[in-house]
């Protein structure tokens, strides 16, 4: 029951809830592309590890992050139960791209003079990857700073590229948002985890024993385990370590490309650990929430791997 209801997410492109405080005007998340796992070597910095200085493997997740373009500032005023919308000005001129997933304003808007917060609406550019995508994806990011800070800022990057150089940095955690792989439909074992019954059991051995005490209310319960569909859950994974930001895309490209991606051609970040989600799926990224105490800067890398992934 630690995931209930086990919805399917109604889009690709992961929501965010609740945002993480900073006093620094600037965003505080950003969105890349899942390229695939590779593996690096570091020189361990980790304080109380017992192999620190000297070189373990580690593998690596590599996210490509084409810049993304500020098309819009919201205002939002805060009431008792929520905030709302008041007001949103859009930038001079937007890609013809972005036609593909809204309605292009006619009207630019006008400026909230009366506001509680801003946000910042942004716009991938898949069109930057070499995967073929070219409708971009749409979402708000929040800002820290106060309101009159954060409408600087917002002013200052409407309608232009933002890098994740500028919003991240290398040693930081984050916390990743994503949609997770679709599985289809399976069964109980492999969807819940139940044990299989005894050999010598009627009928079936992979479903359920028991399917409650309890039968008044008509139908099973949901508590039962039963076949259904599986994964495409919206996941938070908090605090995983950026191991490099790097923008040379030679350095982390493997022989004959990655598999069900490509070649990355962007900005990218190497992150430690791997991550929910497909490839060619947008990862939204965040400040930590609450991060761990203790976590080093920036590791050194000695050797990252940029054998082919084909198998051969």
């Amino acid at each position: 029951m630690q995931f209930w209801p086990r919805a399917r997410s109604s889009t690709e492109t992961a929501r965010i809830r609740h945002w993480p405080s900073n006093k620094e005007a600037k965003l505080l998340g950003f969105a890349g592309y899942k390229v695939g796992m590779s593996h690096v070597m570091i020189t361990d910095n980790r304080q109380t590890s017992l192999t620190k200085g000297t070189e373990i493997f580690c593998p690596t997740t590599v996210i490509e992050c084409p810049p993304l373009q500020a098309i819009s500032i919201r205002f939002y005023k805060k009431f008792r139960d929520d905030s709302r919308l008041v007001s949103e000005l859009y930038a001079n001129s937007l890609d013809k791209e972005l036609g593909r997933r809204i309605n292009l304003p006619v009207k630019k808007g006008k400026e909230a003079t009366d506001f509680d917060f801003v946000r910042l609406m942004c716009a991938t550019q898949p069109k930057l990857t070499g995967f073929g995508k070219k409708r971009p994806e749409v979402f708000e990011v929040a800002l820290g700073g106060n309101k009159e800070q954060q409408l600087a800022y917002a002013k200052e990057k409407l309608g232009k590229e933002i890098s994740v150089a500028e919003v991240f940095k290398e040693g930081q955690q984050l916390d990743i948002h994503s949609v997770t792989r679709g599985r289809g439909f399976q069964g109980p074992v492999r969807r819940f985890g139940v044990t299989l019954r005894h050999h010598k059991s009627e009928k079936s051995r992979r479903n359920p024993g028991s399917l409650g005490a309890w039968r008044a209310q008509g139908h099973l319960m949901w508590r039962t385990a039963h076949a259904g569909k599986m994964g495409y859950h919206l996941r938070t994974e908090y605090n995983k370590w950026v191991l490099k930001i790097g923008n040379k895309a030679e350095e982390v490209n493997v022989k004959g490309g990655f598999l069900h991606y490509g070649l990355v051609k962007n900005s990218y970040i190497l992150v430690k650990g791997s991550l929910g989600g497909a490839q060619k799926r947008l990862i939204r990224l965040t400040e930590a929430i609450k991060p761990k105490k203790g976590v080093p800067s920036a590791p050194q890398i000695t050797y990252t791997s940029l054998e082919s992934k084909q198998g051969r």
